[in-house]
């Protein structure tokens, strides 16, 4: 099978950030919200396939490109023969492990060209979010986003505690200053505009995506009372499945 060539190279950080990222959800809703369709396709008796994760979040399990050398670096060849020899929680996880390294792979053939710094910046936008690893296997990064409460996560302009008290002492402030640095260069996944310590954000509970509240149209009074937050995206996929 012959892939779709890439009609207009990402040639900026940003751009190859934004294809990793829609790589990246395209592949989660393979390996979760998609699992039994997913798990289907990748039968032991067919040829070698891969999974792929397109720019536009969607998913696909096929052959390889033809073409030699391909277009974009191959992800891991014949997933399907390994599939009814493991325990399936092993096998998606092992694919999932796979799929991060062609992620990257994928992220780095197209930054070929920048400098050193603007790679930093990608690396550091991308290890921002969770591995697919860490998603299929439920699994929260060491170093996981600040939240309100231990419902939805969110970013507010004001600098609060868990009961929701302002906090006015030293200590808070260090805390808040050191947060929108820590964030500094994370993107809205919805207008792809960077952080702003002034403005409300809010986090998605299942694909970790950060965006502004304006932009999904949820204010910090309504993120108060949602326990676990769903993006657009990720509610439109579960709808999807219904």
């Amino acid at each position: 099978m012959e892939m779709a060539p890439i009609s207009s190279p990402p040639r900026t950080v940003e751009d190859i950030f934004k294809d990793y990222s829609g790589r990246r959800a395209g592949i989660i809703r393979a390996l979760t919200y998609d699992v039994d369709d997913f798990y289907a396709l990748c039968d032991p008796e067919k040829e070698n396939l891969c999974l792929y994760g397109h720019p536009n979040e969607s998913w696909e399990v096929t052959l390889p490109a033809e073409e030699v050398p391909p277009e974009l670096p191959e992800p891991a060849l014949g997933i399907n023969f390994a599939r009814d020899g493991m325990v399936r929680r092993d096998w998606l996880s092992l694919v999932a492990m796979h799929s991060d390294s062609w992620l990257l792979s994928v992220a780095f053939y197209l930054a070929a060209p920048f400098n050193r710094n603007e790679r930093k910046r990608l690396f550091s936008l991308i290890n921002d979010l969770p591995t697919v690893f860490e998603v299929v296997t439920d699994r929260k990064p060491v170093k996981d986003k600040p939240s309100v409460d231990s419902g939805s996560k969110s970013r507010l302009s004001t600098k609060r505690s868990n009961d929701g008290q302002v906090k006015n002492n030293k200590l808070a402030d260090e805390a808040y200053l050191e947060d929108e640095d820590e964030h500094s260069e994370t993107l809205c996944g919805s207008c792809g505009g960077n952080y702003n310590a002034n403005e409300f954000w809010i986090g998605c509970d299942i694909c970790e995506r950060w965006y502004h509240g304006k932009c999904v149209k949820i204010t910090p009074a309504k993120a108060e009372n949602i326990k676990q937050y769903k993006c657009p995206s990720c509610s439109s996929m579960k709808k999807g499945r219904m």
